[in-house]
């Protein structure tokens, strides 16, 4: 496409859709378009701004949607349209002719905005149950991006275009597990179960995952993202176990999966991806407060293709773990299917399936 194009892409407040929100970034860069991102004033959203210096970022205060039925509704709707406001002077600033919103709330008020300017206006859903904010933000939208093809189901009025969810450049293109192995000081001789507990409502996949690491036998050793603010108490429990390697934050996700085995996560849309990238067999473990139970859903997706065994929360223990993961690991010929159908599931050129899709609505200059 020749016509160059200013895109503000709403992706701020968790990194399951800052992440993509950056890859679908310089996918659109390198294509000659103009690119400025919103994100929230979260830490999370900061970090992330620094390690991508090249690209435009603008931070805006995130608005959390409390209860349907709270007091708390009356404020919610007052900052939104208060933030909808500030984001049609953002658009008209820099002259934007699309505005795509990685999902969550924060995306609702610059979509709308955009919708309201009479901008193409876009969202992406990674999820096979759609969150209640796209739900919401899907009437101002011009074309819908699914992760899931399950999920077109509940945008039957609308166009919906299967891309994947994008993922960060790097997870493509990972390291050598030596390469890996060093970075972590760990063997890269040992089969390794890498544990990623560090998402939100994990706490219970934490001490589930530390309790089986002592368990294991001598070969396996276990990288274990516990999250900041689980650190401590994993480290207390894990504390003397030969062969666990505890992080409370990992930015090297990449030589993360590089070394993996096999994974045991919650099933968040964004990890599945990368797991899928990767091509690794998983042991699913959802979070079971998720909205609408969504993380169940995304599991089914990778179970129902063999490349997960899903298991709820309240039937998993530590030695239930344990025996699970040993069999997966021991059986070659399962092991190798899973990871076969891991890779079957990945959509590698998402970036680029979002890009063309947003160009195709435009007429050539």
């Amino acid at each position: 496409m020749s016509q160059s194009l200013k895109i503000l892409i709403a992706c701020g407040g968790t990194g399951g859709h800052l992440f993509p929100g950056i890859a679908v970034a310089e996918a659109l860069r390198t294509r000659g378009h103009q690119v400025r991102l919103l994100i929230s004033e979260k830490k999370v959203d900061a970090e992330a701004a620094a390690k991508y210096p090249h690209l435009d970022f603008e931070t805006m205060p995130a608005v959390g949607k409390p209860p349907t039925f709270s007091p708390r509704m009356l404020p919610f709707l007052w900052k939104t349209w208060g933030s909808v406001g500030r984001c049609k002077t953002l658009l008209r600033k820099f002259g934007a002719d699309a505005v795509l919103g990685m999902g969550g709330f924060t995306s609702l008020p610059p979509v709308y905005a955009g919708h309201q300017l009479g901008l193409h206006t876009f969202i992406h859903d990674s999820n096979a149950r759609p969150g209640r904010a796209n739900m919401m933000t899907r009437r101002f939208c011009t074309r819908i991006f699914l992760g899931f093809e399950a999920a077109a189901a509940f945008f039957p009025y609308r166009e919906t275009i299967l891309t994947g969810t994008p993922v960060r450049p790097e997870i493509i293109d990972l390291p050598t597990r030596e390469e890996a192995a060093a970075r972590f000081g760990l063997d890269p001789g040992k089969t390794t179960i890498l544990v990623i507990g560090g998402s939100q409502g994990a706490r219970r996949l934490n001490e589930l995952c530390a309790a089986a690491s002592g368990k294991f036998p001598p070969e396996i050793q276990v990288l274990h993202i516990a999250g900041a603010l689980d650190f401590a108490r994993v480290l207390e429990i894990t504390r003397g176990l030969a062969g666990h390697k505890l992080l409370g934050f990992c930015d090297q996700m990449p030589s993360a999966y590089a070394l993996a085995d096999l994974v045991i996560a919650r099933a968040g849309a964004s990890s599945l991806t990368e797991i899928a990238m990767s091509g690794h067999p998983s042991i699913l473990v959802p979070y079971p407060y998720a909205a609408d139970d969504h993380q169940t859903r995304n599991a089914e997706v990778f179970a129902a293709a063999g490349a997960a065994k899903l298991v709820p929360e309240r039937d998993l223990d530590a030695d239930k773990l344990v025996v699970l993961a040993t069999a997966i690991l021991n059986d070659l010929p399962t092991y190798k299917r899973m990871a076969r159908a891991a890779r079957a599931l990945a959509i590698p050129d998402a970036a680029d399936r979002i890009c063309t899709a947003i160009e195709a609505t435009f007429p050539p200059p």
